[in-house]
């Protein structure tokens, strides 16, 4: 069975907003490495309209550093499920834009065989989370205390702690630190 893997940058104290991230080399390496494992991309509309059309443009004209560029070139041909009630389309012959169905939908791809299922949007993590569908975490927090913004349970709220096991952790040359946490085994049952 297919995992589902959430990968996401965040601050020291918690906060998952873009501006405040320090992304190197090695964190475009590590979440490139990450992609190579996945099938799919799961995406809500905030989250897809931050990567599209910046990364597919980069694949294109490869205009940033080489760790920058591969990144670009692998996620652009993942495929690609965007979950949202207001955007009209969305761009790319691989990728599928739905309504709802979220926990079905994922459900319906861990039944399929092939590569892992990444999730790289804070509103779907905490929904998948609080349905039990996250196999693996991986967060990577970086050496900036931002003070405010988004949360990983600003739209859902846990009803009960998720328990989790480290895999690894990794330091990064910019001081980042991205920390592999599985579900627990008495969560998995």
């Amino acid at each position: 069975m297919r995992n589902v893997i959430f990968g996401i940058n965040m601050t020291a104290d918690g906060f998952y907003g873009h501006e405040n991230m320090v992304a190197d080399e090695a964190v475009h390496i590590y979440f490139t490495e990450l992609l190579r494992s996945a099938g799919v991309l799961l995406y809500g509309r905030k989250t897809y309209q931050l990567m599209i059309p910046y990364w597919p443009t980069v694949a294109k004209d490869q205009s940033m550093p080489a760790a920058s560029n591969e990144f670009a070139r692998v996620f652009t041909a993942l495929e690609m499920s965007v979950f949202s009630t207001t955007l009209p389309e969305v761009e790319g012959a691989n990728r599928r834009l739905l309504r709802g169905g979220l926990a079905e939908h994922v459900l319906e791809l861990k039944r399929q065989p092939g590569k892992d299922i990444c999730v790289g949007s804070l509103s779907l993590a905490a929904q998948l989370s609080e349905r039990g569908l996250i196999d693996e975490y991986r967060f990577v927090v970086h050496p900036v205390v931002a003070g405010d913004g988004p949360q990983l349970f600003d739209a859902v709220k846990l009803r009960e702690r998720i328990r989790l096991e480290l895999i690894d952790s990794q330091t990064f040359p910019s001081g980042a630190v991205a920390l592999h946490y599985r579900r627990g085994a008495h969560e998995r049952q």
